[in-house]
């Protein structure tokens, strides 16, 4: 193995055990919920702590990777880390206070973006231009895994063993990846003077992609966030009513694992053809699929599919519809998040802070990530909840006609059909 081929197995490592981390606490939230019965104030406060806590490290973390060693800010974001999660177990072992849980849901917060930024930000500037979305997509991969296998294995390590040994494994792991990064990767020597901010806000190529992206983010978080709870939720809140708690894990990991397998490849196919275009396709795919879902149940019952399964027992048709649905909506996150990346990648590559120009990706997706579930909560509540996934596919098609305008306003109309034929990629 090659250095340039361990420092990226490093980074990919990295992403994977800040993945494992976060969304191994998630799927502990709600035991932490029954066993402290904190007040519905506080229970917002896990949330907002942590989703606070990261959009403000942001900017900060963002302009340190740029202007100092990335690697020195991604070893401390991981030592950050290590401190939120030993305070988790520290909470869990002596039975501490909800206000201590929050602070270290903030300090979770700000490990999680700057780890997030970093290794981004590094796997993006060490790549070969025709080979950057592709070594992003295997990033993408490693955080997919890390979120199939904590999801999947938290409940059955805290059922037999408790909060001990799940963070206690994560400490090691965190650990483990930030000595083999501090004793194997090269320093980062690039310097980026000044507020590289205030530039990339004005990159004609920053603005088409954000122009996307924040419209985009309400799209998905509508729709990954109201994908299981319509598995689970009662057919008369509008659900299809599937109360085991296996049955709504396969569901909700069969996006991430459609997404995980393809995004090494999509990415390549994207550094080898039209990154442009792969977000374009991913973002209109995304679209026609997420209005499907609430058609489930219609489209099982035509299809003639069976209403019971192995394991599982009975459950209708539409099950496996909806798994399918949601599988196809990895595909076509697969086909748009390496080349979106790699997008914002190719800017801040180019001298103008690549740290800098993810954050500005990062910001953009804010305001939809947190705007999102009060607007599906409201559907649900009113109107019902095929619209949520009605208006999530409403967004996802406004954030493609708006990104195509954008590209053809400031690039060409061949800025999407100009295709590579020699097997190397397009100048960006």
């Amino acid at each position: 193995m090659s250095d340039d081929d361990r420092q990226f197995y490093a980074l990919y490592l990295a992403r994977f055990a800040t993945g494992f981390g976060f969304v191994t606490l998630a799927t502990l939230l709600p035991t932490y919920i029954t066993l402290y019965d904190p007040s519905g104030l506080v229970i917002g406060l896990f949330t907002t702590a942590f989703t606070l806590a990261q959009t403000v490290a942001v900017v900060p973390l963002a302009w340190a990777g740029d202007r100092y060693d990335k690697r020195t800010v991604l070893v401390g974001s991981l030592l950050v880390g290590i401190v939120a999660y030993a305070g988790f177990g520290a909470i869990a072992l002596f039975d501490g206070a909800s206000l201590a849980f929050i602070a270290a849901r903030a300090v979770q917060g700000i490990a999680v973006t700057g780890s997030g930024l970093m290794t981004l930000s590094l796997v993006g500037e060490r790549s070969a231009y025709d080979e950057r979305a592709s070594r992003i997509g295997t990033a993408n991969a490693a955080r997919f895994a890390a979120a199939i296998v904590g999801g999947l294995s938290a409940g059955v390590v805290y059922d037999a063993f408790g909060f001990t040994p799940i963070y206690t494994t994560i400490v090691v792991l965190l650990a483990v990846v930030s000595v083999w990064l501090w004793l194997d990767m090269e320093p980062d020597e690039t310097r980026i003077e000044g507020f590289p901010f205030s530039d990339l806000a004005l990159n004609e190529r920053i603005l088409t992609l954000t122009s996307f992206r924040a419209q985009y983010a309400f799209a998905v978080t509508l729709v990954r966030t109201w994908v299981p709870i319509y598995a689970g939720v009662t057919v008369a809140q509008g659900g299809l009513g599937y109360e085991s708690a296996l049955v709504v894990g396969v569901v909700l990991t069969s996006e991430k694992a459609t997404n995980m397998l393809l995004q090494p490849y999509t990415g390549r196919l994207s550094d080898r053809f039209n990154r442009s275009f792969f977000v374009f396709f991913g973002g209109s795919m995304y679209a026609s699929v997420a209005v499907l879902v609430p058609f489930s149940p219609f489209l099982g019952d035509w299809l003639g599919l069976p209403g019971s399964y192995p394991v599982v027992g009975t459950l209708s048709a539409a099950f496996p519809v909806v798994v399918g649905l949601n599988m196809l909506l990895g595909v076509a996150d697969s086909f748009r998040e390496p080349a979106s990346m790699a997008l914002f990648a190719d800017e801040g590559s180019d001298g103008n802070g690549v740290a800098s120009s993810f954050g500005v990706r990062e910001l953009v997706w804010r305001p939809g990530s947190v705007l999102a579930p009060m607007l599906g909560g409201f559907l649900m509540t009113g109107p019902g909840m095929h619209w949520v996934f009605l208006t999530g596919g409403a967004f996802a098609l406004t954030g493609v006609v708006a990104f195509l305008g954008a590209t053809w306003y400031t690039e060409g109309y061949g800025a999407m059909t100009d295709f590579g034929t020699d097997g190397t990629a397009i100048d960006p």
